[in-house]
């Protein structure tokens, strides 16, 4: 798993870790058959899969489906829409934590890039521990994964011992091979519970092609943040031989970073350090290449949505969106059909990666999953179109904010 001597026994799919890879073309259909050998239920969530007209295939215990319990099998089948880069998870406690993780590909028909290869890079903390909740009550909170600050009432997660790159510390990376003047296609996937990241490579250029498997019009920047949940896809074109460091930093706490390494064909073998501009990706940057006209207009349903926990809204070891914690929380009623909207508004000192299962939404000019509310009183608002009827979930993808309460469920009105 790691490239140290060290070594912790975790949880994954068929013994690897990342999982394996699974690929599907647009549209086609997808099986596949999961067998429990673990000690507890468990559920697998395709994150990132619209799942349109098969909403008990979205692996939620308790809402769309009863959990798998140990030794039993349950097949998971589904087409492959939308197209882009996708993964997929355990979504029963915390067992994201455990290394029940993978990514899932869905290649376009008709890309909007040209690449000559491609690689995916799945980011996450290196916990070498039992997952646990730490809490004002229990363990005495620590360094918050999202917004450096921890205790005081505030459920965050365990301090993690570094950063997996494709399940690598730095000690030994992850080695990308590409060829002088190659264009490398990069699918970068945060499956980390916690941490969001910075994300950059040594004299390198990153284009922005695709945020949480969207198409967007090509943005150059030398770096980006990605939230837990969150994917972007990159090109780098490979112009400067050598061998690069793609750094990995997690933001605003004090793990240490990771490493991959870019390796060209004509490299001597030794790392070469150079620098990183200052060209930061923001979500204003992003202009979705497939139409909007569907989310133009006012909505017929908004929704204001207040984030706080600890003592700034709730029980001090609950995470809540309105003052409640899930499951004793009131379900967010759509009808099918409407444009809703929803309004957050973030009263924690702690971002939070909010999802959405079952919809894309629109954020600003972008088409996403997957979006970070900014901390102290930051303001997200998204808009989807409530066209595949079901029972879904809504939550925060800081997984310890979402098991302590940050979440709600939004059923169809029958």
């Amino acid at each position: 798993m790691v490239a140290t001597d060290e070594s912790y026994d975790g949880w994954t799919y068929n013994g690897e870790y990342p999982g394996p890879e699974i690929r599907a073309v647009e549209g086609e259909r997808v099986r596949v058959t999961i067998e429990n050998d673990l000690p507890e239920e468990t559920t697998i969530h395709w994150h990132g899969m619209v799942l349109d007209g098969d909403n008990a295939m979205d692996g939620v215990p308790g809402v769309t489906q009863a959990a798998i319990e140990p030794g039993e099998d349950f097949v998971y089948e589904f087409d492959a829409e939308p197209a882009g880069t996708h993964w997929y998870h355990s979504h029963v406690g915390l067992q994201l934590d455990r290394e029940l993780l993978g990514p899932l590909i869905i290649e376009e028909r008709e890309p909007h890039i040209e690449y000559d290869t491609e690689a995916t890079l799945v980011l996450d903390e290196y916990l070498p521990t039992e997952p646990r909740v730490e809490t004002s009550s229990g363990n005495g909170g620590g360094m918050g994964g999202m917004g450096g600050m921890g205790g005081g009432g505030f459920p965050d997660a365990p301090p993690a011992e570094g950063t997996l790159i494709n399940g690598r510390l730095p000690d030994e990376p992850t080695t990308i091979d590409v060829e002088e003047g190659n264009r490398m296609r990069l699918r970068l996937i945060n499956a980390a519970a916690a941490a969001t990241y910075k994300i950059g490579i040594d004299d390198h250029e990153l284009t922005v092609s695709h945020t949480d498997g969207s198409a967007v019009e090509p943005v150059p920047v030398d770096t980006l943040e990605i939230g837990p949940g969150e994917r972007y896809d990159v090109v780098v074109e490979a112009r400067s031989p050598g061998t690069w460091p793609i750094r990995i930093r997690p933001v605003d706490e004090s793990t240490s970073a990771g490493r991959a390494l870019l390796d060209y064909e004509q490299s001597d073998g030794g790392v070469t350090e150079g620098e990183i501009g200052s060209r930061q990706l923001q979500l204003s940057d992003l202009n979705a290449i497939d139409s909007l006209d569907a989310y133009d207009g006012e909505p017929d349903r908004t929704v204001d949505l207040t984030l706080s926990g600890g003592m700034m809204g709730g029980d001090g070891d609950e995470w809540t969106i309105d003052g409640q914690a899930y499951p004793d929380a009131d379900p967010i009623s759509i009808e099918e059909g409407e444009h809703v909207r929803f309004r957050m508004v973030n009263r924690s000192p702690m971002r939070h990666p909010m999802h959405l299962h079952g919809h894309n939404f629109t954020v600003g000019d972008a088409l996403k999953d997957t979006v970070i509310v900014p901390d102290h009183m930051g303001e997200i608002t998204i808009d989807f179109v409530a066209e595949n009827p079901g029972a879904w979930f809504f939550h925060c993808h800081h997984l310890y904010h979402m098991e302590t309460g940050m979440a709600r469920e939004v059923p169809y009105e029958q």
